[in-house]
């Protein structure tokens, strides 16, 4: 069998039809299912052309594997992590690409409770057995059933607000053609929001280009639309939803870094003394505000399979990253995308705030560079020329993730992409914006003299 070369750090992705096709899904399916031997499966698929015909693949070769399929049609990432825990199954599947071009397609895939299965504790066996494609006949196969699930995650959203002390907002929302829209479709009658929706319908050509709310030219969409609207939140998406990301009523973009601070502090009123699980990429405002909120931090690698395991490690109420992935106890430890909208504007509703004073004074203590992607021809050389230059002078060095260092008055983080041949670099610094941008200009400088190159997002 050829190698599928799809695979990769937390899941599956490629271009359609070299890299994934129909054969492709049916023999991962196959070995998904001999790798976990589950008996019930969720499957789930976005809005791309080429989901149903992958996902109808992953069908069969669960079906000839004796799994029964519990097929939820059409939703996000969640709605897979939310079917699986919430029916007590012991797999879920989704068919995704999230944000990337129309000609991508992928799968993720958890296990029972909606644990994620990532390179470091399954995904290489799946591909092992997938390549060498010699699968025992079931006993007896399996079936699928169409199963409904959106009414009971529509309700397990609302039940982050009090509904009945909900503003009439004003919310610019960008679903990029993505799979978004749905959602918002069927959660407006229950909510008192003025909704103004832009690229709401699911189109998986991506007319309007790709749903990717980190390219800068996304952010003059919902930013202009929320200025003239003037509205009191924006909100744009990624294809599957498992981010969202936010605008203020002046229609500036807001580092998830900050929201990750913002939500931290919800969740530690709602709870008192609950852990927080936070990146290593920028770390001192979601510090200040756990302390000051008398919860315990926990610090955790990046990535979604990570934080996820950390997060059912240490039993924390909420989790963060400022690539805005936002996960939830209640949300079977999984990240959404849809909760974190409806908390904040909760949380305009009770305060009777704008979004930029509920953050300014943040961004004004810490502010960040924001992430910033380098293409390098040498990953881990770059990352050791900054260490060697700078670490002399550090009063602190961990390698969570990455290289962190830490000086009295700013702070770096640099590391190598888990999915992309990118590094990463995050500055901040205590109360001196012009501190933190002269240090991300010194560091970039430094890192272009080794060749690197701006990468696009």
């Amino acid at each position: 069998m050829q190698p599928i070369t799809a695979f990769k750090a937390y899941d599956l992705r490629g271009r359609i039809p070299q890299e994934l096709n129909a054969d492709i899904a049916y023999r991962v399916a196959r070995a998904y299912a001999a790798f976990l031997k589950p008996r019930r499966v969720a499957l789930g698929r976005d809005i791309r052309l080429s989901s149903a015909e992958l996902a109808a693949a992953v069908a069969r070769g669960l079906v000839e594997s004796g799994v029964e399929v519990l097929d939820i049609g059409l939703c996000g990432t969640e709605g897979v992590y939310f079917a699986t825990a919430a029916l007590e199954l012991d797999g879920g599947i989704m068919v995704t690409a999230s944000h990337n071009p129309p000609d991508y397609n992928g799968m993720k895939f958890v296990r029972e409770g909606s644990r994620p299965i990532s390179g470091d504790n399954g995904l290489k066996e799946i591909r092992a057995l997938a390549e060498r494609g010699a699968f025992e006949p079931a006993a007896r196969p399996g079936r699928v059933t169409a199963v409904d699930t959106r009414a009971r995650y529509d309700a397990h959203l609302l039940s982050y607000v009090d509904r009945a002390t909900l503003k009439a907002l004003k919310i610019v929302c960008n679903a990029g053609n993505g799979g978004a829209g749905l959602v918002i479709d069927r959660l407006e009658p229950a909510l008192p929001f003025r909704f103004t929706k832009l690229m709401n319908e699911p189109d998986g050509r991506f007319p309007n280009g790709v749903p990717n709310p980190m390219l800068l030219a996304n952010h003059a969409v919902v930013g202009d639309a929320v200025r003239r609207e003037r509205a009191d939140l924006g909100i744009a998406w990624d294809g599957d939803y498992d981010r969202c990301f936010f605008f203020d009523e002046q229609g500036r973009f807001i580092e998830g870094y900050y929201i990750v601070g913002l939500l931290a502090g919800v969740f530690l009123r709602r709870e008192p003394g609950a852990r927080i699980v936070h990146d290593p990429r920028l770390t001192w405002n979601t510090l200040d505000v756990v302390a000051a909120g008398g919860g315990t931090p926990v610090l955790c690698k990046s990535g979604h399979a990570f934080i996820k395991q950390k997060m059912r490690e240490v039993d924390a109420a909420y989790g963060g990253e400022m690539s805005a992935h936002h996960y939830f106890r209640d949300f079977a430890y999984c990240d959404s995308g849809m909760i974190p909208w409806l908390v904040l504007a909760q949380v305009l509703s009770d305060t009777g705030a704008p979004l930029s004073t509920l953050v300014e004074e943040r961004m004004r203590l810490y502010p960040a560079s924001g992430e910033i992607n380098r293409r390098v021809p040498d990953g881990p050389a770059a990352i050791a020329a900054v260490e060697a230059r700078y670490a002399p002078g550090a009063i602190a060095l961990d390698r969570t993730d990455g290289l962190s260092l830490e000086f009295e008055r700013w702070r770096l983080n640099l590391r190598a992409s888990n999915t992309e041949p990118l590094i990463r670099l995050n500055v901040e610094s205590r109360a001196d914006a012009a501190l933190m941008r002269a240090k991300t200009e010194e560091i970039l400088a430094m890192l272009a003299g080794m060749g690197a190159v701006a990468a696009d997002h």
